[in-house]
Parts: C-alpha cells; sequence; structure tokens
C-alpha cells in the first residue's frame, strides 16, 4: 500500500473499494463459466461409459459411440500443431530478433493482428477454394489441417514475438560478448527464457483449431463416418463438428449423447490446457528474471 494511501484516509477507502470492485467483476466473470462447466458436466456424464469412448456411432447416431470424433479431433490438432508451430515460431523468431523496426515491419505486424480477427468461417472458404479445389486434396484431413493452421498462424506469430522481446536485452548483451553469435545467442539464451509465453500462444492457437467448426465442414469433416480415417487424403469425423450434426440435424437425440460429446471436447481442450501449464510451470521454474 502506497504511503499517500496510509495518511489519506479517503485514499485508503478509495483503494479498498477499487479493490472489492475488481473482486466482484472477476466473481461475476468466472461464476457464469463454472455453472456452464457443472451443467456440462451433469448432463454429459451419465453418457461417458467405455462404449461411448470406444464405439463408432450406430442407429443413426442416436447409439453407440464417438471413437471416430475423438480419432479425428486428434489427427486435426495434430496436423495443425505440424505445420503451424514450426512456421508460426520461426516467423514470431524473425520478426523479434532479426527484422528492422521499419514500415514494412510494422506493416507485417498490424496484418498478422488483422489476420487474427477475421471469421474463421472465411478461412474455411478460402481452405476450400485453395485446399481442397485448386491443390486437390480434396475433402480431407490434410486440406482441414492445412486451413486450421492458417488460421492459427497469427496467434502463435504475436505470442512468439511478445513473448521473446519480454526477455532482458541484457540477456543477449552479455551472450554476444562472450563471443556467441546471434542464432546461438537465440538459440541458448532467448528462446529457453520466452519458452512460457511461446507454449501459451501454441496452445491457444491448437485450442481454437480443437474447437472450431466452420473450417474443417468445408475443408475436411464429414457427416457420418463409421471406419476411422487411413491416410491423410481421407475425410474424418471431428468433434465440433459432430456436436452440430447430433445437435442440429438428427431429430430424436437423446439429450446424454450431446452434452456427452460436449464434456468430452471440454475434457479435450482442459486436458491440453493442463498439460501447458504443467511445461510452461516447469519453464518458468528454470527461467533466470
Amino acid at each position: 500500500m502506497s504511503t499517500n494511501s496510509q495518511n489519506n484516509p479517503k485514499g485508503k477507502i478509495a483503494e479498498i473499494m477499487g479493490f472489492n470492485l475488481l473482486r466482484l467483476v472477476t466473481l461475476l466473470t468466472v461464476l457464469p463459466i463454472l455453472g456452464l462447466i457443472v451443467f456440462i458436466i451433469i448432463k454429459g456424464a451419465p453418457a461417458l461409459s467405455i462404449e461411448f469412448l470406444t464405439t463408432p456411432p450406430s442407429n443413426g447416431m442416436r447409439d453407440g459411440g464417438i471413437l471416430p470424433a475423438i480419432i479425428g479431433t486428434l489427427y486435426l490438432t495434430l496436423g495443425t500443431a505440424i505445420f503451424s508451430v514450426p512456421l508460426g515460431v520461426a516467423a514470431g523468431i524473425y520478426i523479434s530478433e532479426y527484422a528492422e523496426d521499419n514500415r514494412l515491419t510494422r506493416l507485417i505486424r498490424i496484418a498478422i493482428i488483422n489476420l487474427a480477427g477475421i471469421p474463421s468461417v472465411v478461412y474455411g472458404l478460402f481452405g476450400l477454394g485453395l485446399f481442397v479445389l485448386f491443390l486437390k486434396f480434396g475433402t480431407s484431413i490434410l486440406s482441414a489441417s492445412l486451413t486450421l493452421s492458417i488460421m492459427t498462424l497469427p496467434v502463435i506469430i504475436s505470442t512468439t514475438e511478445e513473448a521473446l522481446r519480454s526477455v532482458p536485452n541484457s540477456f543477449r548483451v552479455v551472450s554476444t560478448s562472450l563471443g556467441a553469435s546471434r542464432w546461438q545467442t537465440i538459440w541458448k539464451i532467448v528462446l529457453p527464457q520466452g519458452l512460457p509465453g511461446i507454449i501459451t500462444g501454441i496452445i491457444l492457437g491448437l485450442e481454437r483449431a480443437a474447437g472450431e467448426t466452420a473450417p474443417i465442414l468445408f475443408t475436411g469433416a464429414t457427416f457420418f463416418l463409421p471406419q476411422l480415417p487411413h491416410s491423410p487424403l481421407d475425410a474424418t469425423m471431428a468433434l465440433p463438428y459432430h456436436i452440430f450434426v447430433i445437435s442440429t440435424q438428427i431429430p430424436g437425440m437423446p439429450v446424454k449423447i450431446q452434452y456427452g460429446t460436449v464434456l468430452v471436447l471440454l475434457i479435450f481442450v482442459l486436458g491440453m490446457n493442463l498439460i501447458a501449464t504443467l511445461i510452461r510451470s516447469r519453464a518458468r521454474s528454470k527461467r533466470q528474471w
């Protein structure tokens, strides 16, 4: 607490009221989210079973499980990571460490920020035109993964750049003065120190990709495919699109299966977040500033 607040009762009261207001706003933000999660768990938990998680849908998707949708979501997330993470991190490194601060660089940053705000359905139409029709990859895991990769690149690039810029410049100066090259400084010093922020950006991008429906609707998802895909050029079921289908296209669909599928997707996304948090915490414990 500042000296002015201690000597000024009105300032102390205002500070307490400000903190209480922040707590109230936080509570009003968190409670609806927690309530929604609890509601999904209550509605969806009865559907969870070994059969539900390990068998394909049957009887017009009103029975059976969601195994093809789970595997398809894993494939799409993995494919997105393969294409977007190396390119996004490399672009973030270049913009942060190599590119000069000029008009072109500033325009590139603005373009990246604007790309992050484009609706996902636009990315889906772009993927349909480029990957499905022009490059003739067809409706496939490859087309969907490439489309999702383009959609997640702005997030990964921006967060990588910010994470690297947050590393104190003294680290670079000391490393260079000891004879290290610029790349050795980046690889051995800057990247490990900025790793927590980079991981955060990667997970945010992949979480968005795992939960999107519009891009895969145009490029890779299929309505019903009981067998598992055998190659990247095969179409696949996916949890977000499957939730859309069973919620809007199938009359008489049991509610517990709908919420059970939502709960599985929620667990999938929260699991990714938990893994990222553990990795980020371990990286922060090794950080030297």
